[in-house]
């Protein structure tokens, strides 16, 4: 069995099959002249929205979507303008209706923030939670972050 993720451990991008490349933009600073903080939660968004929406993922049933309830940031680095980032996404729960991912933004092959980040399926039409079906389940498992299992508790 594999050992827990501990949440004080610093990230490897590697553990993190779902990668995409961004870059700073001038418009994310703040006046101390590194990224603000509120753009780190877009960086994460940007992540999981483009794994779930892209239709060849099958993780969007028809009927059904996806609402986030909570993100937690570990703020690691200062993050400065101009650069290019790596963004990396893996899958650590699956909950009866949610799913839960760790997350990562590298700049220059070091971790600058992590999140976990919680979503929950829901009906569109009730707006009320909706069961993981079994195949959105299944096609989630390729993007499992490394040494975790998705179905333990």
């Amino acid at each position: 069995m594999n050992a827990p993720v501990r949440a004080d451990d610093t990230p490897r991008l590697e553990d993190f099959p779902y990668r995409l490349s961004d870059n700073v933009r001038f418009a994310d600073l703040d006046p101390n002249g590194h990224v603000n903080n509120a753009v780190y939660a877009t960086y994460f968004e940007t992540g999981r929205v483009t794994l779930v929406k892209d239709p060849s993922m099958g993780l969007m049933p028809p009927g059904l979507g996806w609402i986030m309830v909570r993100l937690d940031i570990h703020f690691r680095a200062e993050l400065h303008w101009p650069g290019q980032i790596e963004l990396g996404l893996g899958l650590v729960k699956f909950g009866r209706t949610s799913t839960a991912f760790d997350q990562v933004v590298f700049s220059e092959g070091r971790c600058v923030a992590s999140a976990r980040a919680v979503t929950v399926m829901i009906d569109e039409a009730t707006r009320r939670p909706a069961p993981l079906p079994a195949e959105v389940k299944e096609n989630f498992r390729r993007w499992v972050r490394r040494g975790v299992n998705p179905d333990s508790d």
